[in-house]
């Protein structure tokens, strides 16, 4: 079996288009079922750890039952729809550290082994997320790491088992401030809810701890707005906002351990259940598998 991608590259809300090559052995085959799944790899955060797991978050039959001659030569194509939430691996054909992503194709076969095949696969911003990451890199932030972290944001139309959370290092005139900022997108088919969280710094005599806000954008305005000012005033609204907040009983820091106890204008991300349900496999055997695959070169799965 070999499972052919007519393009790796796609976007959030479109389609990654494909076939499914079959080629019989020496004896007939019968073929139970043939079902394609996008994989990437998650953060999750346990009692006292956080370690990584394989989530396959969506996936589509491609065939049902078939028979499958000696020799036989099969092509079955397939038109699987990327989810709008998916999240980015590749911005300006530079894949995000910490991002991988893959199609992953299973063949189960009446008592046999069942097979499977993996696909790199990269996923590029829509048009309203790239103005956006623009708009940091203009202002000076520089990336820093991008993962994928186990649970949901309260308040957001979140779908996803998991939200991506794209790291920067502070812009010079921000460094005042704030150390970090995490954006997270997630995207439907009408706009994105845009969540920064920015890492605030200590003061004197004060703490440093982490802010919260929430922005919505619509899709259309992609080529409408002025994004580096837009995105410099969330920045200054956001870390204005902690001191009046305090007051009101938000914005409690991050408990390391307990996942987020608070999440500021932001809503709360609430604590995932854990477990390996969800298509978890343990992070080390599907490393294992797919550096077997990609001859080690699977973009991201390295530290």
């Amino acid at each position: 079996m070999d499972t052919v991608l007519a393009n790796p590259n796609t976007r959030p809300g479109l389609t990654l288009d494909g076939q499914v090559n079959l080629l019989g052995g020496d004896a007939p085959a019968a073929i139970e079922q043939i079902v394609v799944g996008l994989v990437t790899r998650v953060e999750i955060e346990g009692h006292d750890t956080e370690y990584a797991g394989v989530m396959e978050f969506h996936r589509l039959p491609v065939s049902g039952p078939l028979q499958l001659a000696p020799k036989q030569q099969l092509s079955i194509p397939f038109q699987l729809p990327v989810p709008w939430e998916t999240p980015i691996t590749d911005v300006y054909g530079q894949r995000l550290h910490g991002m991988t992503m893959g199609l992953r194709t299973e063949l189960a076969i009446a008592r046999a082994v069942d097979k499977s095949d993996l696909d790199q696969v990269n996923v590029h911003p829509l048009p309203v997320h790239e103005r956006i990451l623009e708009a940091f890199q203009r202002l000076g932030f520089r990336f820093k790491h991008a993962d994928l972290e186990r649970g949901h944001i309260r308040g957001t139309q979140q779908t996803l088992p998991f939200y991506q959370e794209i790291e920067f290092f502070a812009a010079p005139q921000y460094a005042q401030t704030i150390n970090e900022v995490e954006l997270t997108f997630v995207t439907s088919p009408h706009g994105v809810d845009v969540i920064l969280e920015c890492d605030k710094r200590g003061g004197f005599f004060t703490s440093g701890h982490d802010v919260f806000g929430r922005y919505q954008v619509a899709h259309q305005d992609a080529d409408r707005l002025d994004w580096t000012q837009v995105v410099d005033g969330w920045l200054r609204e956001t870390t204005s906002r902690y001191g009046s907040l305090r007051a009101q009983g938000f914005g409690m820091p991050h408990q390391h351990g307990h996942g987020r106890r608070g999440m500021g204008v932001g809503g709360v991300v609430a604590g995932a259940a854990l477990g390996m349900a969800g298509g978890m496999i343990a992070g080390e055997m599907i490393e294992d598998a797919m550096e077997g695959d990609f001859g080690g070169d699977f973009g991201g799965f390295e530290e």
